[in-house]
């Protein structure tokens, strides 16, 4: 399992990680996020989505609808929020697998809760919360096809000097 660390001093810094995110998420990638409340997850999916085309402002938490779907970019972007949901079951009627399977970009925020629902291979971020706008991001992914983007995004982080 390949693992970059990024360290995000502000929002800026969250908005340049989800750039570089856009630039090396390939078509059908599943990403988990993970970190607590206000942590930055929908931050995060919001600036990914900026990256590729679509507006920041039309990405919001899918909390109370569980499944957002943005298009409109180089790539289309569904956005779970499981935090509300109580078992598997539910998550499964959401029917994720045809999402999973498609073209577009998944991202699934409190995803440790249902990992077993989730593909086998996938990027896997964690975020957390240092202080009131620092947080650090894991970026991991568990397969070879997938670890060479991580090693891209850090990379990209890295050449412009923001790692």
């Amino acid at each position: 399992m390949t693992e970059f660390r990024f360290l995000a001093q502000d929002e800026s810094d969250t908005d340049r990680l989800g750039k570089h995110l856009a630039e090396v998420l390939p078509p059908g990638c599943v990403i988990a996020l993970n970190g607590t409340l206000g942590a930055g997850k929908t931050r995060l999916v919001q600036a990914v989505a900026a990256g590729m085309g679509i507006p920041r402002e039309a990405v919001t938490s899918p909390t109370f609808v569980l499944v957002n779907e943005y298009v409109g970019g180089r790539l289309p972007i569904y956005h779970f929020d499981t935090y509300r949901l109580c078992d598997e079951d539910e998550f499964i009627e959401l029917g994720p697998e045809e999402y999973f399977s498609g073209r577009g970009i998944t991202f699934v925020e409190w995803a440790e809760r249902f990992e077993t629902c989730l593909p086998a291979e996938r990027v896997t971020v964690h975020i957390e919360v240092l202080g009131a706008s620092e947080r650090e991001f894991a970026v991991s992914a568990n397969s070879a096809s997938l670890n060479s983007i991580v090693d891209e995004l850090g990379e990209k982080l890295v050449a412009k000097g923001t790692r």
